[in-house]
């Protein structure tokens, strides 16, 4: 790519501000909108498939509808000399696996507010049928006063037209990330995402990640088959509620865990206002619309319903009340023997 090279004759390239596996991001200028934006182009490799850029285009598409305060918004795509590009907002700030290299750990005060942002755009993309597929540090940006932001939807859904026997690196998402069912190369849902979720989390609290190996083959059988050590055994001042969360979180079987983004969210958001319990969480079933109060109130949280039992008096009283008007009834049309 040539210096401050004029992209669709609308973008000035002005500097590479990251680079990946799959492509090379921009920071440009629209020259039509006078505005700053980022610009993804894609490898050569990837653009010159055809049935890439039918997907992609597709992909490219719905996450053009996602608007929400935490997912970077997608302002154009398109292919020039024959290479894909991606047109989004600009972001200042930094990926949050750039920060964990940084900062080694989070605690829990500073990891739980970033986690909830990242739930709340990804549940609302899950809301709107998408999955993200990729969910990783790497596509998170977080603005200098810690607002966090999510990044390429859809792309790895796109990639998997293009090796589609490659389902254990670049097709279902990245290795340290992906869930159980994608690393045995099965179709992501949403719950896939609160799995890589987990994972971000896991590492953002203890500063590693939860499973590490030499191979892929051998980071697919750990997914699959082992349990990661509890975050309280080794950083003793976490609190034990949130192995309780994580266990569910990072269960093997897919209807084990929180079905969608928003349901960890609502746990997460709670997490702060709650102390840590002797019973287990319980959380409600998504599928059928309905929440254990469990959920929201936290483990070990037993709150008074008074209004509930204001009601089951009222209406006691307004039964017993009734005994001496049906006994009145009775006694007129009975009346005793004399």
């Amino acid at each position: 790519m040539k210096e401050r090279k004029l992209l669709n004759n609308r973008y000035q390239l002005l500097e590479a501000v990251g680079k990946g596996g799959m492509a090379v991001v921009y920071r440009a200028q629209d020259v039509m909108l006078e505005r700053l934006v980022a610009v993804k182009i894609l490898r050569e490799d990837f653009s010159s498939d055809p049935d890439f850029q039918t997907q992609f285009r597709q992909e490219a598409k719905a996450a053009a509808n996602l608007s929400h305060p935490n997912i970077i918004t997608m302002h154009d795509f398109g292919l020039d000399e024959g290479q894909l590009f991606l047109v989004m907002e600009y972001v200042p700030g930094t990926d949050l696996k750039t920060l964990l290299k940084h900062r080694c750990r989070f605690s829990p005060e500073e990891a739980i507010p970033l986690l909830v942002q990242a739930c709340a755009g990804i549940g609302y993309a899950h809301r709107a049928g998408l999955v993200h597929c990729d969910v990783k540090p790497h596509n998170m940006l977080v603005t200098p006063d810690m607002r966090l932001k999510v990044a390429d939807f859809g792309i790895a859904r796109a990639l998997s037209t293009v090796h589609p026997g490659e389902k254990s690196d670049v097709v279902w998402g990245s290795p340290q990330y992906f869930s159980p069912e994608q690393a045995i190369g099965g179709i992501p849902t949403p719950a896939s995402d609160v799995y890589s979720l987990g994972i971000i989390m896991y590492e953002m609290l203890t500063g590693s990640l939860p499973f590490r190996a030499g191979t892929d083959a051998e980071l697919i059988r750990m997914h699959v088959k082992d349990d990661p050590p509890l975050i309280s055994e080794m950083i003793p001042e976490i609190a034990p509620v949130l192995d309780q969360i994580l266990k569910k979180v990072l269960s093997k079987e897919p209807s084990k865990r929180y079905r969608t983004a928003d349901q960890l969210g609502r746990v997460l958001m709670n997490f702060g206002t709650v102390k840590p319990a002797q019973e287990p969480l319980i959380v409600g079933s998504e599928a059928s619309g309905t929440f254990n109060a469990n959920e929201n109130a936290g483990p070990g949280s037993h709150e008074v319903d008074w209004a509930s039992i204001g009601l089951g008096l009222a209406a006691m009283i307004a039964v017993l009340g009734l005994i001496p008007f049906w006994m009145w009834i009775y006694f007129l049309y009975n009346p005793p023997i004399r």
